[in-house]
């Protein structure tokens, strides 16, 4: 592998990655909403030639670079959206790219210019599918729902959604570098947790709160019993399960002198794994469904499958750490502990064999007001170059790395549809418990 080459081909565009940081940072656009970043990255890869397929109705698209020799797929994507975070400093109607996924778009496009250059698919057999994705931060929940209620999307998450559609049918290898505030090394790796997606909703009875207390159900009681009883619970979650949950509050009541007919919260549950994250949801709904039957309020949720744990193949480890290791010294991918964040990353290392590093070049705190991309050099460039190199380790001399790679342990489940089958389980719309003239039944 020529690194020297691979690197110069990419930092011949250099000025054009660096603009595209800057550009998708200064318009920032929450999940599914990704339109105007969309259209501006679509633009940048027709100049260069591609031949996009676009999702139509909402944003991404994918292109496919052939060698027109036969091996194996390569999936390098970049992912579009920002966090709804109006306190941050540099907020745009109140989105920030405050998880740095505009480093992503700005490497996606060093990636594709880098192989447009003469001689860069010499030696590489198969394909290269370059993706850029909506909605990786699982965020406004009802806005999503309401999606998925018209038909546009089937799941909540942008690359959970892509491989429902087929977009990333036939793809072996899949890919892509997130922005890290951490500087022991350039590059670090680390798996991390899945999570389901909770919306709660507790109703009682408004009633004069100093006149009629007695007449009324108080929903903002009930839910905070209800949370509570799943703080009671903490003790009983194992420490290698890693679970999380973070309940908050939306709405609960209006003036002061009215008891709260209704209670808004929403939460995540994250685990390990998906069995520990639906067994601990058992028990979170066990928790919420006390509450309102020690008020005698209605209690209904919504659950969601969010993200499966992200679980990095053991082969793909290793082509990562070559990558790193052959741009930036010896020692500079480093394992890092179990994440408890989440990433829909983890939805196709259950189906196809994937990697996410991360990439030094920001500071402050993931999601916090203080984050900036402070590096962009590293974020963008370096991230780019690393990205060419692992799709060149995969297919070079005839894929052999690749097809060891392939031959690696098996996935956590042979296809997609079985993947499916089971994160459908853990959708559920209802109430909690039935009330009848006999008494209350729990209903999960």
């Amino acid at each position: 592998m020529n690194t020297e080459f691979y690197r110069s081909i990419v930092e011949k565009h250099r000025d054009k990655i660096l603009e595209v940081e800057r550009y998708v940072w200064e318009h920032p656009e929450s999940g599914f909403k990704e339109w105007n970043t969309s259209k501006y990255l679509a633009k940048i890869f027709e100049d260069a030639g591609y031949v996009l397929h676009y999702a139509g109705d909402i944003p991404g698209f994918y292109t496919d670079i052939d060698t027109g020799r036969p091996g194996p797929k390569v999936l390098i994507l970049g992912e579009m959206d920002a966090l709804v975070a109006p306190t941050h400093p540099e907020a745009v109607n109140g989105c920030a790219h405050a998880c740095g996924h505009n480093a992503q778009c700005a490497a996606l496009v060093g990636c594709a210019l880098a192989l447009k250059e003469p001689g860069a698919l010499d030696g590489l057999c198969g394909s290269i599918r370059l993706m850029a994705v909506p909605a990786e931060e699982l965020i406004e929940i009802d806005f999503r729902n309401s999606l998925r209620d018209q038909g546009i999307i089937h799941y909540l998450g942008g690359k959970v959604e892509f491989l429902y559609r087929g977009y990333m049918d036939g793809c072996d290898f899949a890919f892509m570098n997130h922005a890290t505030s951490s500087d022991e090394t350039v590059f670090n790796l680390n798996d991390s947790n899945g999570c389901m997606a909770k919306s709660i909703t507790y109703e009682g009875v408004a009633s004069h709160a100093g006149g009629s207390p007695d007449k009324g159900v108080n929903a903002l009681y009930a839910a905070t019993m209800g949370l509570n009883a799943i703080n009671s619970l903490r003790e009983t979650f194992r420490d290698d399960e890693h679970v999380r949950v973070h309940p908050v509050i939306h709405e609960a009541g209006g003036a002061t002198n009215i008891i709260p007919a209704k209670a808004v919260l929403s939460s995540y549950v994250r685990g390990a794994t998906l069995e520990s994250m639906m067994a601990t949801n058992k028990k979170i709904n066990r928790a919420l469904a006390s509450g309102a039957l020690a008020l005698g309020a209605k209690v209904k949720v919504s659950d969601r499958n969010g993200y499966a744990p992200l679980i990095n193949d053991p082969g793909m480890r290793e082509v990562a750490r070559d990558a790193a290791e052959a741009l930036c010294g010896k020692g500079q991918c480093i394992d890092k502990p179990w994440g408890c964040g989440s990433t829909d990353m983890g939805d196709l290392s259950c189906v196809i064999r994937a990697v996410h590093p991360h990439v030094k070049g920001s500071s402050g705190h993931g999601h916090g007001d203080d984050y900036q991309i402070t590096d962009p050099e590293s974020c963008c460039v370096t991230n780019a170059c690393h990205e060419v190199l692992m799709a060149v380790i995969l297919l070079e001399n005839n894929a052999a790395r690749g097809k060891q790679v392939l031959a690696g342990p098996p996935l956590r489940f042979p296809n997609k549809k079985a993947y499916f089958e089971v994160m459908d389980k853990m959708i559920f719309d209802g109430d909690l418990i039935e009330y009848t003239d006999s008494g209350a039944t729990v209903k999960f």
